[in-house]
């Protein structure tokens, strides 16, 4: 899981830095009616990794095992096909400060580390998970998965600085 860990804490520093000259007001501004506002995608983003982590765990605690083909996740990464968020990880309207955020996605990051930590990527191959698009996903492409749906919403980020 060397070179997937790798992958997420690269795409996760270049999240940051995508963010870290904005002042609070631009981060907490509405550009769109109907989309989200950029603290609003990184809370989507912690939301998302915070339950993809638990969902990983019970899976591979309780899951039957079965034999899943690898997916293309990393077509993830297209935002050709629009994909609404599940109410599980639809971000909140309240202001946040960027600390509070870095914070947030500090500790979603550390509990998926500290969990990889403790399980081996064999374990993982073994049982799989459902995504509205790809179907079922053998729960070690989650990890990359969780770096592609961040990279998405890099570009939804940039997207939304440049209309501020």
């Amino acid at each position: 899981m060397e070179k997937e860990i790798q992958m997420i804490e690269d795409i996760r520093s270049e999240l940051l830095n995508s963010v870290k000259d904005l002042s609070e007001e631009q981060l907490n501004k509405k550009v769109e009616k109907d989309r989200w506002n950029i603290m609003q995608v990184l809370d989507h983003l912690y939301l998302m990794e915070k339950s993809l982590t638990k969902v990983i765990q019970m899976t591979l605690e309780n899951g039957e095992e079965q034999l899943v083909e690898s997916k293309p996740i990393h077509f993830t990464v297209d935002r050709t096909t629009k994909v609404d968020a599940p109410p599980f990880v639809t971000p909140t309207d309240e202001k946040q400060s960027l600390e509070q955020m870095k914070d947030k996605l500090k500790s979603s990051r550390k509990d998926l580390l500290a969990f990889l930590e403790s399980t081996n990527k064999e374990a993982l191959m073994k049982k799989a998970y459902p995504h509205p698009i790809f179907g079922q996903i053998r729960l070690d492409e989650w990890i990359p998965f969780i770096g592609f749906h961040e990279k998405r919403h890099i570009e939804q980020i940039d997207e939304l600085k440049a209309k501020r």
